[in-house]
């Protein structure tokens, strides 16, 4: 089974933050990002299972 993927945009709606934030602390944060491409048009992606994952791990108790 192929890795679902989903953009920047997609992100920050499923995890309730701007596209701006994710940009500036997803990866200080912990979410892992994947690059397609190089440049300034490379493309960047995240992993649905991580993301979800991610948001999991985040919960205050």
């Amino acid at each position: 089974m192929a890795a679902q993927f989903m953009n920047v945009r997609e992100a920050a709606e499923h995890l309730g933050v701007s596209t701006s934030w994710i940009y500036r602390n997803a990866a200080r944060s912990g979410l892992a990002s994947y690059r397609f491409g190089i440049g300034p048009n490379a493309k960047l992606r995240f992993k649905v299972s991580e993301v979800e994952a991610w948001a999991r791990q985040q919960r205050s108790l």
